[in-house]
């Protein structure tokens, strides 16, 4: 269903006219319309009470502020996602959420890209218990989910390691307790990932993020000042990995949290909300350009703004798993690998124990999945390696078991197309038999274009697709290798498409071989990446429009073509073609890489399907897709205006 609002757009740069147009307003947007995310807090007593069956479908999205998910694989049994701001944790912390997935779970939790936990299967009426069991550790739930600013991510050894310009963790906790709770950050028009670092090990994938803060110098004043360079509109996800563009900007630590919050509110004000797979903060600076948002930062913060400090990073990455020496003397953290970032509630209980008795009682998580344990003294380092749990949870682990990361997977995710942990586990455990010791590698995968799995920073990134084979529909993957973040970031090339999991070991074994990633990735620097500069206002000649030959079509499957600004997915039906757009209306699922059941077109992300001559959807009625009309054009067709 589309609703209709009045926006007030400017047509340029500040002071030229507005004008009022009239624009389509999203369900999501809608459901903001009639409650703030946040207002459903006071109805989790009722829906406890009453049952999940009670809950309207407004209230199942506005959950997603709250932390609770409504997951409609397990229909009665919902997930949560714990806010760990910089991935600091401890023992109490740890043990407690470990006690909840006992009492309430499935007897695990999953560890996020973005250092938080997951809890699975507990019913709402458990929600206010658990809520009160995380506050008794200082632990909340708000604002993990939907168009809310996420758990903000830093270096997990911050204030530990020696290779970092300082302590940045301060400025997270800073710019956390400025949103959570707070409903003037709670209307944006997309999710919002930040992370502020001041590591120089670039172990946090900030070119990936909405705003990124990474360490930097400058001369201020005849003096050096510590601080931070600040990119924007960084993203994975819909429309593939785009690297974060420099503001040209230098921040103290002082300053760096109110400057997040004012580039969040520009965001919040100016960001486009007609489309979910075009609200990111990614669009509103391709349409404005950097300039435009630069001026229109300094004019919220009032002030002439500093330029762009000198990069204090190094080419070098980490994840931060093995034995390091501390910047305080006698001291060491150990970084475990959790096996793509799923763990028992035994194994967090014995992590706890481990971290009170060996080390400081902090426990940190990584945006690879893993846990550090710190402050373990020189003395203690033998006899904490010697702990059985470190057999499962290892310090040492392969390199390609090091270097695995998953998202959820289709167990728990219904956006997921495949089961990624599962074949995540299975195929590197094929490697590792039959390849031994192997070089580094990064294996990441994530199961739908969301990306939760930053497939697209991997040397090898697997995104989970569903296939037709021999007639059946089986899990595959598209094959991406070379992928970058850092000082020196590049998107990563496809190389593979419709690989099923089930051949992925031999597939994979030749590249995790003699997989020349380093040299891949500085051909990829090689190729120009179009800057930020804004729309361009210049009177452009007609485009050719592309010319589609039925011969090329294999029956049932269809062809992506790009009009102007339209993606339309033009297939062969019963011989004759069919075009309609690619976008699915559900939740943005590219139709061109579905099927034809019968008369309809058959989205891989969530099933839904849609009448290829009328753009019906026969599985939620309330939608419809848009049909483009095909002309004759020589010996094939274009799509007509």
């Amino acid at each position: 269903m589309a609703f209709g609002k009045w926006q007030r757009r400017s047509l340029g740069d500040s002071g030229a006219p507005f004008v009022f147009l009239r624009t389509v307003m999203n369900k999501i947007e809608e459901y903001k319309k009639e409650k703030d995310g946040l207002d459903v807090l006071r109805d989790i007593p009722r829906y406890a009470q009453e049952g999940w069956e009670t809950i309207s479908d407004g209230d199942k999205e506005r959950l997603k502020w709250t932390g609770v998910f409504f997951r409609r694989q397990t229909p009665g049994h919902f997930m949560m996602r714990v806010r760990i701001p910089n991935g600091i944790s401890n023992a109490a912390q740890i043990r407690t959420i470990g006690e909840i997935s006992k009492d309430f779970g499935k007897d695990f939790t999953d560890i996020t890209t973005r250092q938080q936990i997951q809890l699975r299967w507990f019913t709402i009426n458990d929600v206010p218990e658990i809520w009160d069991r995380l506050k008794s550790v200082g632990l909340v739930s708000l604002q993990t989910g939907m168009d809310n600013i996420r758990n903000v991510v830093g270096c997990p050894v911050a204030g530990l390691t020696p290779n970092e310009l300082f302590d940045a963790s301060s400025v997270v906790q800073e710019f956390t307790q400025m949103f959570v709770g707070n409903k003037a950050y709670t209307n944006l028009p997309r999710k919002f990932n930040v992370t502020i670092t001041a590591c120089k090990e670039a172990c946090t994938h900030a070119e990936t993020q909405d705003i990124a803060l990474t360490p930097a110098t400058k001369e201020i004043d005849g003096s050096e000042v510590k601080g931070f360079n600040v990119a924007v509109g960084g993203k994975l996800g819909s429309g593939g990995y785009r690297i974060a563009s420099p503001l040209d900007l230098f921040v103290t630590s002082e300053e760096a949290a109110a400057v997040c919050s004012h580039i969040v509110m520009i965001f919040r004000d100016h960001g486009t909300r007609e489309l979910r797979t075009k609200a990111r903060l990614a669009f509103l600076i391709e349409n404005w350009g950097v300039e435009r948002f630069r001026r229109e930062l300094e004019r919220r913060l009032d002030r002439p703004l500093r330029t762009a400090g000198k990069d204090e990073r190094s080419a070098k990455h980490t994840d931060h798993v093995g034995i390091f020496r501390q910047k305080q003397e006698g001291l060491n953290y150990v970084g475990l690998a959790v096996p793509v970032g799923r763990i028992t509630t035994e194994q967090m209980l014995q992590v706890a124990d481990l971290a009170e008795n060996y080390g400081s009682g902090q426990i940190r998580l990584t945006i690879g999945q893993n846990l550090i344990i710190p402050g373990v003294p020189d003395n203690k380092i033998g006899d904490l390696t010697a702990e059985p749990v470190l057999q499962e949870l290892r310090y040492d682990p392969s390199e390609v078991m090091r270097g695995l990361v998953s998202c959820t997977g289709m167990d728990y995710c219904h956006f997921a197309l495949i089961e990624t942990k599962g074949w995540a586990l299975k195929t590197a455990r094929a490697l590792e038999a039959k390849l031994g010791k192997t070089q580094p590698l990064r294996m990441h995968w994530s199961g739908c274009p969301a990306g939760c799995g930053n497939h697209s920073v991997a040397d090898i990134g697997l995104l989970g697709k569903n296939i037709k084979l021999n007639g059946e529909v089986v899990e595959a993957v598209d094959v991406f290798v070379a992928g970058a973040a850092g000082c020196e970031p590049n998107p990563p090339i496809k190389i593979m498409e419709d690989v099923p999991c089930e051949g992925l070991p031999n597939v994979v074994a030749g590249l995790v071989q003699h997989g020349a990633f380093k040299a891949m990735r500085q051909q990829l620097r090689k190729i120009p990446q179009a800057p930020a500069t804004g729309v361009n206002t210049t009177v452009e000649k007609e485009p050719v429009r592309p010319t589609i030959r039925p011969q090329k079509i294999q029956e049932g499957s269809a062809k992506l073509v790009r009009v102007n600004r339209d993606e339309v997915a033009v297939f062969k039906h019963q011989g004759q073609l069919c075009a309609l757009q690619n976008n699915c209306p559900h939740e943005g699922g590219q139709l061109s890489a579905g099927w034809i059941e019968g008369d309809e077109a058959v989205c891989p992300l969530h099933g839904y399907k849609f009448h290829v001559k009328t753009g019906a959807c026969s599985t939620d009625a309330k939608l419809k897709a848009k049909i483009f009309k095909l002309v004759a054009q020589g010996d094939g067709f274009s799509i007509a205006d």
